[in-house]
């Protein structure tokens, strides 16, 4: 039986919040982490993009906030500033009147930001915004009560993480810590059995299920000199709202002009854009002024777009998470999405792991790419590997 918000414990006036914006019924993520999250327990979750975590979090910050503790009250680490920007609007979506919001990221004035930081309830901030404030004694963390670390992997893998630990020690130890990220193995799982107590272990789904509408995921054989190319006809062929994934800033301007010279309209999104850059380079995207948006993985943290009809890897991810983080973008909200890999011929057996690793063998081999199989390691008497190891992993 599918059960309700009311049914999990989440308050009339959240439940008639989010009717209004059309959300009935809660997505499995929300299912799992909400009764213990409205509790206050320490909560444990692994999430990919798109499986509805925000409001996991957002809901237990509104409901459980005391509007007369010294503020901030909570604190959301995220990894970037549209992440940023992405979860102040849930909260303040289902938050009540009096509830203040404040959203601190780089990009904007520091003295701007601080004063807000200072008399907001709820701070929503990313690690060296936040670092910089505290260094200047800008902002307080002692009336902090609820954590939440959004992403925390790619917080890791953006090197997030001394200024992370910086954070975590001002904020007192009589707290409630929700920890969310799309996988929670090695260095992630070790970082969240240091910053909660007890958790209680959540997952939304398998990585195979990566969207909550039907997706197609394709593997394209390319060479270096037909990339653009087959990605210009792919554009016009299939239409709709393509966010096309590159490895570098310089590669997103890069394959901007390059379309451009086809007669493509195409927008980059990455880190060396300043942030009035970028929100005008996401307003010509959500306008449909231009249909395409070429990205970095980190420039793209915190999109959330129904629209997004195709994903096209261009520079295919190193590892599945990327892969399913990447992916979700697109089948939101139970509309269908395509996601499209381009392979070239070094990176087949290296994409073939990560297609496998995200449940995606048969669409890889029905490609006619060849699958590479498991790495087996074996160990002699001494303790080293003498055969069959893992080779290190190269840059695709």
């Amino acid at each position: 039986m599918q059960q309700s918000f009311s049914d999990l414990g989440v308050r009339a006036r959240i439940v008639r919040a989010l009717a209004e914006r059309d959300i009935t019924t809660p997505f499995p993520i929300q299912v799992r982490v909400l009764g213990d999250a409205l509790a206050g327990r320490d909560v444990l979750a692994k999430a990919p993009t798109g499986s509805g975590k925000t409001l996991a979090f957002a809901i237990p910050i509104v409901e459980r906030l005391d509007p007369d503790a010294q503020r901030p009250v909570a604190l959301v680490l995220v990894p970037t500033r549209e992440l940023a920007a992405q979860v102040s609007d849930e909260i303040r979506a289902i938050a009540p009147e009096w509830l203040d919001v404040a959203t601190v990221y780089g990009g904007v004035p520091l003295h701007k930001q601080a004063k807000r930081a200072r008399d907001a309830h709820v701070l929503v901030a990313t690690p060296g915004r936040l670092n910089d404030l505290l260094e200047r004694k800008a902002v307080s963390l002692d009336g902090v009560r609820i954590l939440v670390l959004d992403e925390a992997d790619r917080m890791l893998d953006m090197g997030f993480k001394p200024q992370v630990d910086r954070i975590v020690r001002r904020v007192p130890r009589d707290r409630q810590t929700m920890f969310f990220s799309a996988t929670l193995d090695g260095s992630v799982n070790e970082l969240a059995a240091s910053y909660t107590s007890h958790p209680v272990r959540c997952e939304a789904a398998s990585v195979a299920a990566l969207t909550d509408g039907p997706v197609e995921h394709r593997f394209l054989p390319v060479r270096p000199d037909t990339k653009v190319e087959t990605l210009v006809d792919l554009l016009r062929a299939e239409g709709g709202h393509t966010l096309v994934f590159v490895r570098t800033r310089r590669g997103a301007d890069r394959l901007v002009r390059k379309l451009a010279r086809h007669d493509v309209r195409a927008v980059a999104m990455h880190g060396d854009l300043s942030q009035g850059q970028r929100e005008r380079a996401l307003r010509r995207f959500e306008s449909g002024d231009v249909s395409t948006l070429v990205a970095t993985d980190v420039a793209a943290r915190g999109l959330d777009l129904v629209e997004i009809t195709h994903v096209v890897n261009f520079d295919p991810p190193d590892e599945h998470s990327a892969y399913v983080h990447r992916v979700g973008r697109t089948g939101r909200a139970g509309r269908g999405g395509t996601g499209v890999t381009f392979v070239l011929p070094e990176q087949q057996e290296e994409v073939s792991r990560v297609a496998r690793l995200a449940g995606q063998t048969e669409e890889y081999a029905s490609a006619g790419l060849k699958v590479a199989p498991p790495r087996r390691v074996y160990t002699s008497r001494r303790g080293r590997s003498k055969w069959g190891a893992p080779t290190p992993r190269r840059k695709i």
